[in-house]
């Protein structure tokens, strides 16, 4: 306790950098999705159908028409260049064609080099487009004297409810801040719990560390991760409390199931830490080796790519890395409600990991008697 009183990399890094990391992104997406996104029109048709399907995309809470252009070939400049991240392009006499029944074409095109942005503005394009035919057909079948109760059965045969589990709003905030920052404090203390054990090394008090357990590893990890485990837990719980009782994200599992998985993803993350250093007991080494798993881990986490969608040989080694069993038992259970039964091979994972040092005590006690720290 006195070394980290002494030493600012500790509240630096197990305090001030998660509280930096959780006001950062609970506030990049405090709008639970991308809003008012850039989008251009190219309307060579110019009629009262075209200027009305425009104006009701731009009313769409995701996007926002940024300007209009006179050809396809400028717009796509212009998404090239990053400006817009869509545009729609109505053909000439568009309205005209539609109400002579010759089906003319209305076209959208949209980057997907951001993945977010061109999912919503595809989505919404293509309901606009939808609408606007729509509104034309039923204004032309009214026309015709077709009685008001047949024309919606005409123009939409089958009618889609669409329930969205969990997250109605498709809040990215609630889905991704639960996993981002834990995924960041696992890097924290991936780190500073490989850092904490080869100081014992670097500054040659390792036989005094032993000397003031007995000679008893176990007695001397313990002694030595206490104080920053408390640390790490208050961060840890502090976070949930903050997300789900002061942001009010989705919790369907309930308090206890919340906190239990707070404090087993802790001690799994030391854990592996733990592991990591008696493996490879070399401060440098160790360190590098926590910095890679945690970072391969927010890719490896199956939040952008499903897990099950991977190469086989990915998808296997998915469960080496905490922050996906963390990630499946939030899934799961807290922010579907399912029973944790349903996760329970994931719990024991953690747990793993929580145990991962113990075959390994004896390596690292020998690293601690023996090995000679070079910089």
């Amino acid at each position: 306790m006195g070394f980290m009183r002494h030493n600012g990399l500790y509240i630096a890094c197990l305090v001030v950098f998660p509280l930096l990391v959780m006001i950062f992104f609970t506030t990049l997406m405090g709008e639970g999705q991308p809003a008012e996104m850039p989008v251009g029109v190219v309307d060579l048709d110019n009629s009262s159908m075209s200027r009305k399907v425009v104006r009701s995309l731009d009313a769409f809470q995701n996007t926002h028409v940024e300007a209009r252009y006179a050809d396809v070939a400028s717009a796509r400049e212009a998404l090239q260049r990053g400006e817009i991240y869509a545009f729609i392009y109505f053909p000439r006499d568009c309205a005209a064609n539609m109400l002579a029944g010759r089906q003319p074409g209305i076209s959208f095109y949209y980057t997907m080099s951001f993945l977010s942005a061109g999912s919503l503005l595809m989505s919404d394009l293509k309901t606009i487009a939808t609408l606007g035919y729509a509104g034309v057909a039923k204004a032309k079948l009214q026309a015709m004297g077709v009685a008001e109760s047949q024309i919606m059965p005409l123009l939409q045969p089958i009618k889609v409810e669409l329930h969205r589990i969990g997250n109605p709003h498709t809040d990215y905030n609630a889905y991704l801040s639960p996993m981002l920052v834990p995924g960041v404090m696992f890097l924290f203390i991936f780190i500073f719990t490989a850092y904490s054990i080869g100081t014992e090394l670097k500054f040659q008090r390792s036989h005094q560390w032993l000397e003031k357990a007995n000679g008893n590893i176990l007695v001397a990890l313990v002694g030595k991760m206490l104080p920053q485990t408390v640390l790490s837990l208050l961060m840890m719980i502090g976070y949930l409390i903050y997300i789900y009782g002061v942001m009010g994200f989705p919790h369907q599992g309930g308090w206890h199931v919340i906190l239990l998985l707070g404090v087993l993803s802790v001690l799994a993350a030391e854990g592996f830490g733990i592991f990591m250093f008696s493996l490879l007991p070399s401060m440098r080494m160790s360190m590098s080796m926590c910095s890679l798993w945690a970072v391969l881990s927010f890719s490896m986490v199956g939040t952008a790519f499903p897990v099950m969608a991977m190469d086989s040989a990915l998808e296997s080694l998915a469960w080496l890395f905490p922050l996906r069993h963390y990630f499946v038992v939030y899934q799961t259970s807290v922010f579907s409600g399912y029973p944790l039964s349903f996760c329970w091979i994931h719990l024991v994972c953690l747990l793993a990991f929580v145990l991962l040092p113990l075959p390994l005590l004896g390596r690292l006690k020998k690293a601690m008697m023996q090995f000679v720290y070079m910089d």
